[in-house]
C-alpha cells in the first residue's frame, strides 16, 4: 500500500488528538486520509513503568485507532523504525508533527518523514526562542514568560492590563485544608470505563510481563484517566463544573483521604495530546463570566497549563538534550532506596512519605504538592542521583514524558542545575507539611521535633541538607537567613548523626 505525498500522517502516542491531524496551516482541520500509530516494544522495554501508566499508553493509542477506523494503519512492532517500514506507508509520504523527545526527532528525519512544527502547546518553539533571545543575558524567569504570553495572545488581558488589576493571584492560591476536614467535600469525580480494548491491553501487560519481555511496577487498578477525546472532554466538563472554583484557593493543599483535592486530572489528555491547551483555557476563561468562577481559580489554573507547562517543555529544548546527565550541581550520588523503587509504602513510618508513595503505587498520580514538597523534597535532602530520581519520575507518573520531568525533577525539585531555573532549592521541613496538609496528624514523628523517637525525618532531614551544602549554597542570597539558621541549632550535631544513622532505611 502506498499513499500520495502529504496525505498520510505519523501520529506519536501523545499526538492523539485531533489537532495533529489537519495541514499546518490549518489545524483544526483534519485532512490525512492514513493515520499511522506504532506501539513499540521497545518503547515499554525502556523503563521499568508504572502498570497503570504503560496500560494508558498503549489503551489510548488503541482506542485512537478504533476511531478512526479504516483510515488507521495500526502496526506493532519491537521499535518505532521497523513499525513504519512494516506499514507499506512510504516514510517520504508521511508527514509528522514534530515528536517530543530527542530521539523521536533524529528518528522522524533519518527517515526521511516530512516534519511539521510541534503542536500541543500555546507558544510555538519560534515564538519562545525569540522571547528568550529578547531577554539577553537576563533569567528566563517563568513570571516574565507568562506575563509575556499573557500579552501576546490577550488570555486574561483588559487591553494593555491583566484582568482584575495583577498578574498573579498566588497569595490568594496558598489556603491550608479546611480545619479538620478529611476531604474538600467535593463531588467524586467523573471517572472512564474500561471497555474490551482495556482488557486487550491488560492481558496483554499480563503476557509479556509473564515472558520476562518488560518489567512493571505497581498496582493494576482501574484506569482513571482519560484516554479518548471524549472522556478528555468529559473531564474537563465535570472539572468545570464541580471543582474549579475551588482550585486556586486549595491547590497547594493535601489531605490523605481526598487525593483529587480540586485538581483537574487534565494534566494525562492534555499530555496524551488528547486536549488541545488552548481550548482548554478558552473553556476555563470562559467560566468566569458564565459560571461566575473566581479569578483567582481561573487565573491559578491558566498559569498552571499556559505558563508552567509551557515553561518546562522550551527549556527542555532550551537547556539541551545532556541537561539531566550533566546537572548535578549539589554532587548528589545516591542511589534511589529499594522502597522507593518498588512503591513500597508500608514499609515507610512517616506519614506524608507513606501517602505520597502509596498514591503513586495505586494509581502513578499525586498532584504537584506531594510531587515537589514530599518526594522531591526528601530526594533532595537526602542527595539522591538526579538522574536516577528524573528516570523514577518519568516511569512512574502517568502524566510524564521526559520533556515533563526535565526541569520540573532536575531543576525544580533537586536544584541539580545549580539555580539555572529555580532561584533557590526548594527545601523543607516538616512545618510546610503540617502546615498545607493533614499528613503530620496520627504521625508517630512530629514536625516540630528534630531528634529523638518522636523526630521528624523530614524536619531533621532539612537541616541535614543545609548542614552538608553549607558551602555550595553560601552565594545564594535567598538561602542566607536557612543557613544562618544553622548556627542557631544547639543539636546540630547531634541531628546529624542521627541522620547518619538512618541511612536510607524506610523513615
Amino acid at each position: 500500500m502506498t499513499s500520495a505525498a502529504g496525505s498520510a500522517r505519523w501520529v506519536f502516542g501523545d499526538q492523539l488528538g485531533p489537532h495533529f491531524l489537519g495541514p499546518e496551516e490549518e489545524r483544526g482541520r483534519d485532512d490525512a486520509d492514513r493515520v499511522l500509530l506504532v506501539e513499540s516494544l521497545r518503547a515499554l522495554q525502556r523503563r521499568r513503568y508504572h502498570r497503570a501508566k504503560a496500560h494508558l499508553m498503549l489503551s489510548a493509542i488503541r482506542h485512537r485507532a478504533a476511531e478512526l477506523g479504516d483510515r488507521a494503519v495500526l502496526v506493532r512492532a519491537d521499535t518505532y523504525r521497523e513499525g513504519v517500514l512494516a506499514s507499506g506507508l512510504a516514510p517520504a509520504a508521511l508527514s509528522v508533527c514534530d515528536p517530543t523527545s530527542y530521539g523521536a526527532r533524529r528518528l522522524v528525519r533519518a527517515l526521511g518523514v516530512h516534519v511539521l512544527p510541534a503542536r500541543g502547546f500555546v507558544t510555538s518553539e519560534s515564538e519562545f526562542r525569540a522571547w528568550a533571545e529578547s531577554r539577553g543575558k537576563r533569567r528566563l524567569l517563568l513570571e516574565d514568560f507568562y506575563r509575556a504570553v499573557r500579552q501576546r495572545t490577550g488570555i486574561l488581558m483588559d487591553g494593555e492590563e491583566p484582568v482584575g488589576g495583577r498578574w498573579n493571584f498566588d497569595a490568594d492560591n496558598r489556603l491550608s485544608p479546611p480545619r479538620g476536614a478529611t476531604t474538600l467535600g467535593l463531588p467524586e469525580p467523573w471517572w472512564p470505563q474500561e471497555d474490551a480494548i482495556d482488557a486487550s491491553v491488560r492481558a496483554d501487560l499480563d503476557s509479556w510481563e509473564a515472558q520476562g519481555l518488560i518489567s512493571l511496577v505497581g498496582d493494576d487498578g482501574p484506569r482513571r484517566f482519560a484516554a479518548t477525546r471524549d472522556e478528555a472532554l468529559a473531564v474537563l466538563d465535570d472539572f468545570i463544573a464541580h471543582r474549579l472554583p475551588e482550585f486556586g484557593p486549595y491547590e497547594d493543599a493535601a489531605l490523605a483521604g481526598d487525593w483529587v483535592m480540586a485538581h483537574s486530572l487534565l494534566s494525562v489528555p492534555l499530555n496524551l495530546g488528547l486536549l488541545d491547551p488552548r481550548e482548554v483555557i478558552d473553556r476555563v476563561v470562559q467560566s468566569l463570566a458564565a459560571d461566575g468562577v473566581p479569578l483567582s481559580s481561573v487565573e491559578g489554573f491558566v498559569r498552571q497549563v499556559m505558563g508552567w507547562r509551557d515553561y518546562v517543555w522550551h527549556l527542555y529544548w532550551h537547556f539541551g538534550e545532556d541537561y539531566v546527565a550533566d546537572s548535578n550541581a549539589l554532587s548528589a550520588h545516591e542511589p534511589l532506596p529499594r522502597w522507593w523503587r518498588e512503591l513500597d509504602s508500608g514499609a515507610v513510618t512517616a506519614r506524608c512519605l507513606s501517602t505520597a508513595i502509596g498514591e503513586v503505587r495505586e494509581r502513578g498520580w499525586n498532584h504537584h504538592i506531594l510531587r515537589l514538597m514530599v518526594l522531591g523534597n526528601w530526594a533532595l535532602q537526602h542527595g539522591y542521583d538526579p538522574r536516577e530520581t528524573t528516570e523514577w519520575f518519568t516511569a512512574s507518573y502517568v502524566d510524564a514524558y521526559p520533556w515533563v520531568m526535565a526541569a520540573n525533577v532536575v531543576g525544580m525539585a533537586l536544584y541539580a542545575d545549580g539555580g539555572r531555573m529555580a532561584t533557590k532549592p526548594y527545601a523543607g521541613g516538616g512545618s510546610y507539611i503540617h502546615r498545607m496538609t493533614d499528613l503530620c496528624r496520627g504521625c508517630a514523628y512530629s514536625p516540630t521535633q528534630r531528634v529523638g523517637p518522636r523526630g521528624c525525618p523530614v524536619t531533621a532531614g532539612y537541616w541535614s541538607f543545609l548542614a552538608r551544602n553549607r558551602t555550595a549554597l553560601a552565594g545564594n542570597y535567598r538561602m542566607a537567613q536557612p543557613l544562618k539558621g544553622l548556627d542557631r541549632l544547639s543539636d546540630l550535631e547531634e541531628v546529624l548523626l542521627q541522620e547518619r544513622e538512618r541511612g536510607d532505611a524506610p523513615p
